[in-house]
């Protein structure tokens, strides 16, 4: 197993990237604060999903530029917007002001972490790649399961004043990091750059990937949505349970291989679904378990497939364009996160939470059809790769 205290610039990146989701995930209980401002479940979608709007739109543009003018610039562009928007939050009672806020931010986030996420890769050997992007991604979602954890402590002690405080304190330490961090790029393994010799592998290695992506952020996209809503109408005044279960079982799995992910994320929200269905039909049931279920389904999923999609894909492309690759991966995934904000919360607003919870397994379960065949695009390219 390779060492991390060999790679020292690594660490510094995967730390980075720690401290800035840890005050952007702050914002998981912004469904909440718009819904004490008289927003619905729609106005709840539009907002939250401004954030991945954005990121859709400019991904595939940051990609490009980082390959252009290098990580850095981008890295501080990104933190700096971030922390912006969390002070003028502090001062803000709209819901049309947060729409706005949450736009900022998904530019923020997508000038940071594409060219954060492709530093991290330009600094492993291709054959740690998959490892490495484990331990980044470890960071991550160690900050999804305590952010929301603060967050809410700091709600029920200070308001949600407090909670963007506390968001504009951790994302300044982001700040702090990248604004020293050095422009460089380790050594890069170059046998990856030989598909252009692989046309006809594309539907299998690239397009197949991207549109499993596309759908595993459809999903991920409903549950952080609309999650804090949810449990508010069960009851359930703190979702620790669930973010914790969610962050634990991804980290668990960080490092596996790509398995059908989409199978276990439709098993988590099916789990939602039956018991928005059961409740709403006056049945009672102990809500806390069935939500540690879900959370701890829906982050093993997260845990199988994005590092191993998120690997294949950099791996099935050149170094002088790997920014571009991130941006467009990092893309579909937000695509999917739009979609489940807006699609989803017009369906929870028409038809129910139940209802809602029970389309997006249906169409999860479209997406593991996909997943069952990805595994053999990945040891179709390992081969053709070998033998070039």
């Amino acid at each position: 197993m390779p060492v991390i205290v060999n790679y020292p610039l690594f660490i510094r990146t995967t730390l980075t990237n720690f401290f800035f989701f840890a005050g952007l995930n702050c914002f998981l209980l912004l469904p909440l604060y718009i819904q004490g401002l008289g927003g619905s479940e729609i106005e709840i979608g539009v907002v939250m999903g401004l954030y991945s709007a954005a990121g859709i739109v400019c991904q595939p543009l940051v990609g490009a530029w980082v390959d252009a003018f290098g990580r850095r610039p981008f890295m501080r562009f990104g933190t700096a917007t971030v922390v912006v928007t969390e002070l003028v939050a502090l001062v803000s009672d709209s819901v049309g002001v947060f729409g706005v806020l949450r736009l900022l931010q998904g530019i923020g986030y997508s000038a940071f972490f594409v060219s954060n996420y492709t530093m991290a890769i330009d600094l492993v050997p291709v054959e740690r790649r998959g490892w490495a992007l484990g331990i980044y991604g470890v960071a991550g979602l160690t900050s999804t399961a305590l952010a929301p954890l603060a967050g809410e402590w700091m709600v029920s002690r200070y308001g949600f004043r407090g909670l963007f405080v506390l968001a504009a304190l951790l994302t300044s330490v982001a700040v702090a990091l990248v604004w020293r961090i050095p422009e460089r790029r380790a050594h890069i393994d170059a046998a990856p750059g030989r598909l252009p010799a692989l046309q006809g592998s594309l539907d299998l290695v690239v397009q197949r990937p991207m549109l499993i992506a596309l759908v595993f952020g459809l999903g991920s996209g409903a549950l952080f949505t609309f999650m804090p809503t949810f449990a508010e109408s069960l009851g359930v005044s703190s979702l620790a349970l669930f973010y914790t279960a969610y962050a634990g079982a991804a980290m668990l799995v960080r490092c596996a291989v790509i398995v059908p992910s989409m199978l276990i994320q439709g098993l988590a929200t099916g789990i939602l679904a039956a018991l928005g269905l059961q409740l709403a039909r006056g049945h009672q049931l102990p809500v806390l378990p069935f939500l540690f279920l879900g959370g701890f389904l829906a982050g093993g999923a997260h845990g199988f497939l994005y590092p191993g999609l998120a690997a294949l894909v950099t791996d099935a492309t050149t170094a002088a364009r790997r920014g571009a690759v991130v941006g467009l991966f990092s893309a579909a995934v937000l695509s999917g996160n739009a979609l489940g904000a807006f699609v989803f919360g017009y369906l929870a607003a028409r038809l129910g939470y139940g209802l809602m919870w029970t389309a997006l397994s249906l169409i999860l379960l479209m997406g593991f059809a996909l997943s069952v065949k990805l595994e053999e695009a990945r040891q179709y390219l390992r081969n053709e790769v070998a033998s070039s």
